[in-house]
């Protein structure tokens, strides 16, 4: 059976490549419709995609935070879906934290991430997410807070 909630989550993702402020409105709309009780999945995919569509690193580590605490809420059963999301979860905790200016909780994250690397497949998307611990890790080394651009 279609995730019919899944299916909005992703329409709405689908905005922030042409109206990244479109895409901020429509899962801001279905986090709050959704609530604290809704499905973790959905919390988390939401929260992780928000996390991306916000300028500030600020209100980037927030939404990093609440993706997290969804895959981990109380009596949330860590199945391989929300398994899946964790070292992206980490990571992304890890550059929101670096650009902040929080480096060691950032290396922290990162030392988390990278222990979670065994869930990833060798394929594109694990070669995404180790190649993107290597980016953070290389600005931390600097001491930047910048944003990373994306490639």
């Amino acid at each position: 059976m279609a995730d019919d909630r899944m299916a909005d989550i992703f329409a709405a993702v689908r905005l922030g490549g042409g109206d990244p402020a479109a895409a901020r409105q429509a899962l801001e709309k279905l986090w709050d419709e959704i609530g604290e009780g809704g499905d973790p999945l959905h919390r988390c995919v939401i929260a992780h995609h928000l996390a991306d569509l916000h300028d500030t690193a600020a209100d980037a580590l927030l939404w990093d935070r609440r993706a997290l605490a969804a895959v981990f809420g109380p009596g949330v059963p860590l199945d391989e879906g929300l398994r899946s999301f964790l070292p992206s979860l980490y990571l992304n905790l890890a550059d929101s934290h670096r650009r902040v200016g929080d480096f060691e909780a950032a290396r922290m994250q990162l030392t988390i991430a990278r222990g979670h690397l065994d869930v990833l497949a060798n394929d594109a998307y694990g070669a995404l997410i180790r190649t993107s611990l290597d980016r953070v890790d290389a600005a931390l080394t600097a001491g930047s807070t910048d944003r990373l651009p994306n490639d």
